[in-house]
C-alpha cells in the first residue's frame, strides 16, 4: 500500500511538518487493467458503506446503438489512448476503442472501477 498524502517538501523546498498521521484512506490500490477474456470480477470494499466491482476480465461490452442496445461480445482492443502497450496486452480503459461484433466502439464506462464496459459505436473512417 501507498501513502498518498501531502508531500514532505514545500514548492521551495522547505521542509513541511506533519499535519496529522497518516490514515488508511489516504492509501491508493494498484490499477485494475481490465482484460479481453473470461468474465471475472473482485469486490473491494470503498469508502463509506459501499462495494465496487471490479473487472478483472471480461468478454461482454454494452453497446448503445441508435435503436437501443445490444449486447456484444469484446474480441480485441484496437487502441488505448491511455497507453500504447494497453492494446497490445488487451486492457481496457475508458476511452479504449474494442473491436466487437456489433462493429467498433469506444468504451464510455470505467470497468475497474464499476465492472462493466459499456461503448457507444464509433464510425470507422
Amino acid at each position: 500500500m501507498q501513502y498518498q498524502g501531502r508531500s514532505k517538501r514545500s514548492k521551495t523546498g522547505a521542509r513541511l511538518r506533519p499535519q496529522n498521521k497518516k490514515k488508511k484512506s489516504k492509501t491508493g490500490r494498484a490499477p485494475t487493467e481490465t482484460t479481453v477474456g473470461e468474465q471475472r470480477y473482485r469486490t473491494v470494499d470503498a469508502r463509506g458503506n459501499v462495494e465496487k466491482v471490479r473487472a478483472l476480465s471480461t468478454d461482454v461490452a454494452n453497446v448503445a446503438t441508435d435503436d437501443g442496445g445490444v449486447n456484444a461480445t469484446i474480441e480485441d482492443v484496437v487502441e488505448n489512448g491511455a497507453n500504447p502497450n494497453y492494446a497490445r496486452r488487451n486492457i481496457i480503459t475508458k476511452g479504449a476503442i474494442i473491436e466487437t461484433d456489433a462493429g467498433r466502439a469506444r468504451v464510455t464506462s470505467r470497468p475497474g472501477q464499476n465492472g462493466q464496459v459499456n461503448a457507444v459505436l464509433v464510425d470507422d473512417e
